[in-house]
């Protein structure tokens, strides 16, 4: 199979394409960055943009921290069943399908904005907000190219004054807390091999991988902008099963199992390991590989080198229900992890073994789930052994949402800001080029280019944004 097919036809679709998006955004786009001292009496003024699914519950949690004012509504799909309750909760609150108006018309009216949208959107939003000064609150992962992530990381360099938090709650939670205090204590140290793990069923196992074309065009419904849906992109026809989560299957829209669940289960030994970037990745296992949608199953080896005084280190990720990691002895038992919050499109379902992660070192084997769950050392008599040596676990001060909100009053630093979350979203990048193109990829550190692939590597960047759409590729 030419694993470049799907990305051609992208493209072709793309040079195609003579009608270009209206421009909204350009007077707010060209004003002074501000960013407003919020006193400590004063509410942050925000904006959700994504209201319904995940954007949702994103919004009414930063609600219910009682420290945000909510001044705007935006959703390409406004009024869609989804995005009742939250327009509901704020009737009188101004609404908006196309992000760039809201800003043109309100942006002096707002602090920080949520943005709880599909992968692929995140990007062009999180740039316009970061260029007038607004503070941001993405979901995971940061973006879905590689460039797009090294962008929204250098646009927040540049704008020192905004505040940043990448969605990975468990940065807020006992696992960060735990984790950080075990590495200072020197308990968690030497690690040389991660096993991560993700097996619960997906929204695409049931499709069928011998697909050759992208689904048929469908009416769209009347409630959704599909252009301004399109974002940046270009080349694809509504249909149902490219919106409401299903766009996470497609390489085209979203980061599959990895870039879903990858943030939830590595991102705190990716910090406190100070791990950065592999220098090769390699996709052992892609069973129902194809050029569309993301495989059934994906066992992925990452390496990285050397880092001070830490070890080489190793990460193979394990996603598909029938793709289980190897077990070590002593594991115990893997029933359903209370800590790990369901999917949007339903309850976990019972599975052979919880999302999670074994962490090996020299000296210890440590067993952790997603989330906020914490590490528990295996097995059993050792951790018992070990129990009057562990340090005291301080109890977190806020929440992932209350923390992003008071470090945009000054009160806190926010514990995944770009700096941190960045890099962890780039391995995710990395990965899923390896998904997609099926081959073992050697990358560069220094420079951030792969060097046997030239093709992986052109998909670092990906396809030149539609006209309209140039100016966020700016920072």
């Amino acid at each position: 199979m030419n694993h470049n097919n799907s990305r051609r036809n992208f493209l072709k679709q793309a040079a195609l394409a003579t009608l270009a998006t209206a421009t909204p955004g350009l007077l707010m786009a060209a004003a002074k960055p501000y960013t407003r001292k919020i006193g400590p009496n004063e509410k942050v003024n925000i904006a959700f943009i994504g209201i319904g699914n995940r954007g949702g519950e994103i919004a009414q949690a930063l609600y219910k921290t009682g420290l945000a004012n909510v001044v705007a509504l935006c959703d390409v799909d406004m009024g869609a069943p989804h995005t009742l309750e939250v327009m509901k909760m704020f009737p009188n609150v101004p609404r908006f399908q196309d992000f760039r108006q809201m800003f043109d018309k309100m942006g002096n009216q707002i602090d920080a904005v949520s943005i709880g949208v599909p992968d692929f959107s995140h990007f062009p939003i999180t740039m316009m907000a970061i260029g007038l000064g607004k503070h941001v609150y993405v979901e995971k992962p940061m973006a879905r190219t590689f460039n797009e992530v090294e962008l929204m990381m250098k646009a927040a360099k540049k704008h020192p004054k905004v505040v940043t938090q990448m969605g990975n709650q468990g940065h807020s939670e006992a696992n960060y807390f735990q984790f950080k205090a075990w590495t200072e204590a020197g308990i968690i140290k030497d690690v040389t091999a991660i096993t991560a793990h993700m097996n619960s069923p997906r929204r695409w196992h049931g499709w069928n991988p011998n697909i050759t074309s992208f689904p048929p065009a469908e009416q769209a419904p009347a409630t959704l902008d599909w252009d301004i849906w399109q974002m940046a992109t270009q080349g694809h026809s509504y249909n149902k099963d490219f919106v409401n989560g299903q766009w996470r299957c497609w390489f085209d829209f979203g980061m599959g199992a990895l870039g879903d669940w990858g943030a939830h289960i590595i991102d705190t030994a990716h910090q406190f390991l100070d791990l950065g970037l592999p220098y090769e990745v390699n996709p052992i296992k892609l069973t129902g590989h194809n050029n569309f949608f993301y495989p059934m199953s994906s066992t992925l080896a990452f390496k990285f080198p050397k880092r001070g005084n830490m070890p080489a280190l190793d990460i193979t990720w394990y996603d598909g229900v029938d793709n289980l990691p190897p077990i070590p002895a002593g594991y115990g038992v893997s029933g359903l992890d209370p800590n790990i919050p369901p999917p949007s499109n339903g309850a976990i379902a019972p599975s052979k073994l919880n999302p999670g992660k074994i962490i090996y070192s020299k000296e210890l084997t440590f067993k952790g789930g997603s989330h906020g769950s914490t590490l528990s050392i295996i097995p059993e008599e050792k951790a018992k052994a070990m129990a009057d040596k562990l340090p005291v676990v301080p109890q977190s001060p806020s929440n992932h949402f209350k923390n992003f909100l008071l470090a945009c009053k000054g009160e806190e630093q926010t514990r995944s800001p770009f700096a941190i979350a960045g890099p962890l979203s780039q391995v995710f990048c990395l990965g899923v080029l390896a998904q997609w193109t099926g081959e073992k990829l050697q990358f560069d550190r220094e420079k951030k280019i792969i060097t046997n692939n030239k093709h992986a590597n052109e998909l670092l960047i990906g396809p030149p944004p539609r006209k309209g759409w140039e100016q966020y590729y700016k920072v």
